[in-house]
């Protein structure tokens, strides 16, 4: 059987458009102009004679044939992207472009230490998609995904990073002001700044419930402050508008220089686990070993 010179000509615009719902996200991702990504599926629509993208509305949605047609290339995509990084992971010195997905709250972290891992290879390029939409690593989107929390792939190839813990913290302005809680209830007497989750309600705080398994227990809270940025409640807890809860690794050194207080110490709960997942094919390529190795110190 003769195969075609272009047998993938427009496939990987398509298999984006595609995951992403949009010609300019997918553009994005590959470095393209968005009227080439459109081009290139009209293009192949064309050539197999069928609408594969609906695009009568602001979202890009699939046809059925669409559907049919994208769970074949995105096998046949991440097919070929499995053959390049087994060869990759032959090379003996790391380079080309890390592509990553990670939450906002980690991304300081990451970034910050990045000149580590750019000064032992130069020849290393990175983009990040700092977000906290849960982004598919399927389909030649993301190479590495920093995550929090339980994995729900059991296919993926994931690193442990770093533990969590939940710390309560408030400014010595602000206990000089107000009683220092003793137990977690007796934050309903105290302006608790709240965190604002991606759905769009405050997180309830979590603590530990005194029992010898230390299981965990939520506490709902009430207070002046409502905000989706977790930096910005410890600005407000600094500047002694009350009390938050915020993970350990955000802290810094703002309680050894005196500027917050931990409070409920004793009743701290384990916060979700940092991890590093990728595909089973793209954890052989030397690339990826590199930037996961790398994780490791940046979050130790």
């Amino acid at each position: 059987m003769k195969i075609r010179s272009d047998l993938f000509a427009g496939v990987v615009p398509f298999v984006r458009a595609a995951e992403e719902k949009s010609f300019g996200r997918a553009a994005a991702s590959l470095g393209v102009t968005t009227a080439a990504v459109s081009k290139a599926v009209k293009k192949l629509e064309e050539d197999l004679g069928v609408r594969l993208l609906d695009r009568s509305s602001r979202v890009v949605e699939l046809t059925r044939e669409g559907e049919v047609f994208l769970e074949r290339c995105q096998a046949a995509v991440l097919g070929v992207r499995g053959a390049r990084e087994a060869i990759e992971g032959i090379r003996s010195e790391p380079r080309g472009t890390v592509r990553v997905t990670i939450p906002v709250i980690l991304a300081p972290i990451v970034v910050t230490n990045l000149p580590r891992i750019a000064s032992q290879y130069p020849r290393l390029t990175f983009r990040f998609d700092v977000t906290d939409r849960v982004a598919t690593l399927s389909g030649g989107g993301y190479d590495v995904a920093v995550r929090m929390g339980e994995l729900e792939d059991s296919s993926l190839v994931a690193r442990l990073l770093r533990r969590t813990r939940w710390v309560t913290v408030a400014a010595p302005a602000y206990l000089a002001r107000r009683a220092m809680p003793k137990a977690p209830d007796d934050l309903a007497q105290h302006d608790c700044l709240r965190f604002v989750g991606p759905k769009g309600k405050p997180v309830d705080w979590t603590f530990h419930d005194g029992t010898r398994e230390r299981r965990s227990r939520t506490v709902a809270t009430s207070g002046t402050l409502l905000v989706d940025h977790g930096t910005s409640l410890l600005d407000g807890a600094k500047a002694g508008l009350g009390v938050a809860q915020v993970l350990d690794f955000m802290i810094g050194d703002a309680i050894q220089t005196g500027a917050l207080v931990e409070v409920l110490a004793s009743s701290s709960a384990r916060g979700p686990d940092i991890r590093a997942v990728t595909t089973r094919a793209r954890s052989r390529s030397a690339n990826i070993r590199a930037f996961v190795e790398f994780l490791g110190d940046a979050f130790r």
